[in-house]
């Protein structure tokens, strides 16, 4: 990013966590800006990688019955590896982690066994030592809403 965020982005930035779909002629008018100014400002913050607009689903309503966080200690390269099984189509998150975790997996498969398939192939990749599996039971909270801070 070679630009420093002002008070306005932030603002269309916030708008756009409660609703994506809002028009620039919404947006302009809650933050007091012009459609043009609003269309402007959001596609820098698109070009430059700071927002980035998608759909969320439900896992549940899309055959994705099981979804699981999946901790793993390692050996070498821990980027390298990250970057090997965030390639996995299961994949949904990955983080290196400090404690007892080098990485966190976050998973999505359609059934017990889709999971058990995933487990396997992440225990199978060279330089996993170990892996300790959290299957969700329920989702409770999940936001993209966050606060921002502030300027």
């Amino acid at each position: 990013m070679d630009f420093e965020l002002d008070q306005m982005d932030l603002k269309i930035i916030a708008a756009l966590q409660l609703d994506g779909r809002a028009s620039f002629a919404e947006l302009a008018r809650e933050i007091e800006l012009s459609p043009a100014a609003i269309r402007l400002r959001v596609n820098r913050l698109l070009e430059s990688g700071t927002l980035e607009i998608v759909a969320v689903t439900d896992p549940l309503r899309i055959g994705f019955t099981m979804q699981a966080m999946i901790g793993l200690t390692t050996e070498g390269d821990v980027e390298v590896l990250s970057e090997t099984i965030g390639e996995l189509d299961a994949v949904t998150y990955v983080v290196l982690t400090a404690g007892r975790f080098d990485l966190l997996v976050e998973v999505l498969c359609t059934d017990n066994d889709h999971l058990l398939s995933v487990i396997g192939l992440i225990r199978a990749l060279d330089g996993v030592s170990s892996t300790e599996t959290f299957t969700y039971l329920r989702l409770t909270k999940q936001t993209y809403a966050w606060g921002l801070p502030p300027v």
